[in-house]
């Protein structure tokens, strides 16, 4: 039987990872993997998370089952995390998930279970793995534009015109913030403008954070997704603590169905739980515990949300480090977008031409599309990198 299977496409940054394994050159830069680094390229376990994870050797009794939607009090956390308060706890289902990932394809999921034939606009470029996974699963994708490769900076208009074509029973994937791969964010009037179309539409908003705390904040980062959430009826929120915790190989995430009724709440919960129940039955416990300890503990709060501050502020100084040594190279102010970018990704509007001659010349790893990982570099390799991008003409 298995002999009908077909080879399927490698995963190109996996396969970008495993090149520069192998490349024998002392000074190579890796910016292609999406995790942060921190100056000695290392990805270091936050204090906070350390300190919990002690605590709960000290005090686990038992590595029991949870429940179907994993622990409330982390349910309770997040959806507090991510949507302080723009909309009732009672308006919001929940449940936790292997990852970012997988709450993306359990909201995927969701969607298809409520209408099969619903489409999902997508913008153009995301996350590859969305359309990965939508394309998986048969559903049909819709993009909309999203980056403008002159300005580097987000083509409103082209999005707004795009999403002109939704329909009752489409859905529009939004980038909660520091989207991916672009690092180009709306604005808070954009963000109403896509509320207000919405609403017009009669379409349902998705929204996939994975980066809350990585670009201008906490607070920040969540007052798009908290518009959203508590302006239109009902939407789907994918949030991913890899990043913003630092614990990427826990697989921690939470699905939300956020419903303006509150008397849907209980059919949406029962839906997120045979979903989780479908696909893994219980989700993963370890680490959404440690974000739950964290987010209940005044101090370790407190310590997490200052390291937090310091990964986001070194980010940006980075940011701020390339843009005036490329300035100084090619005198010019057309890469002054990458200090206005936010998160962890910028694209650089490199072609693949180029981006080849950066890895053959200087050694240095990016995606195809010249999306760069910020946290890959530090103040000494900022010059090697600015000096590849104005040699190969970009």
């Amino acid at each position: 039987m298995f002999e009908t299977l077909k080879e399927q496409p490698a995963d190109k940054i996996l396969m970008l990872m495993q090149a520069y394994r192998e490349d024998p050159r002392e000074q190579k830069i890796d910016l292609g993997v999406g995790v942060y680094k921190d100056a000695s390229g290392n990805t270091p376990i936050m204090r906070a998370i350390k300190t919990a994870e002690k605590q709960l050797w000290e005090t686990e009794t038992t590595k029991a089952y949870t429940g179907l939607a994993g622990d409330p009090g982390f349910s309770d956390a997040m959806v507090k995390l991510v949507l302080g308060d723009s909309v009732a706890r009672e308006q919001v289902a929940a449940a936790a998930t292997p990852g970012g990932t997988g709450a993306v394809r359990q909201g995927f999921d969701m969607i298809r279970m409520a209408n099969p034939k619903a489409r999902v606009f997508v913008s153009d470029p995301t996350w590859p793995n969305h359309l990965s996974i939508l394309k998986h699963m048969q559903i049909e994708t819709v993009a909309y534009r999203y980056f403008d490769d002159e300005t580097r900076g987000v083509d409103f208009a082209g999005m707004i015109a795009d999403l002109q074509h939704v329909l009752p029973g489409d859905v529009v994937l939004l980038h909660g913030c520091c989207h991916n791969p672009t690092g180009a964010n709306l604005t808070m009037p954009q963000w109403k403008a896509v509320v207000d179309l919405l609403l017009e539409k009669g379409a349902t908003p998705m929204i996939d954070i994975a980066y809350q705390g990585f670009g201008d904040g906490l607070e920040a980062d969540a007052e798009g997704v908290r518009m959203v959430a508590s302006s239109v009826p009902e939407c789907l929120i994918a949030a991913s603590c890899s990043k913003n915790f630092g614990i990427y190989r826990e697989r921690t995430g939470l699905l939300m169905a956020v419903c303006n009724d509150p008397a849907r709440q209980k059919l949406h919960q029962g839906t997120l739980n045979y979903l989780n129940r479908q696909n893994f039955s219980f989700p993963p416990d370890h680490g959404a515990r440690l974000v739950m300890m964290v987010l209940q503990d005044e101090a370790l709060r407190a310590d997490w949300a200052l390291e937090l501050e310091e990964v986001r502020n070194t980010m940006l100084g980075l940011r701020d480090q390339l843009a005036t040594e490329l300035q100084r190279l090619s005198g010019s102010d057309r890469f002054s977008f990458i200090a206005q970018h936010r998160g962890m990704f910028s694209r650089l509007g490199a072609t693949p031409e180029q981006v080849t001659r950066m890895r053959e010349d200087h050694a240095i790893y990016m995606v195809g599309d010249s999306r760069i990982n910020i946290a890959g570099l530090n103040k000494d390799s900022v010059p090697i990198l600015a000096k590849a991008i104005v040699d190969a003409g970009v």
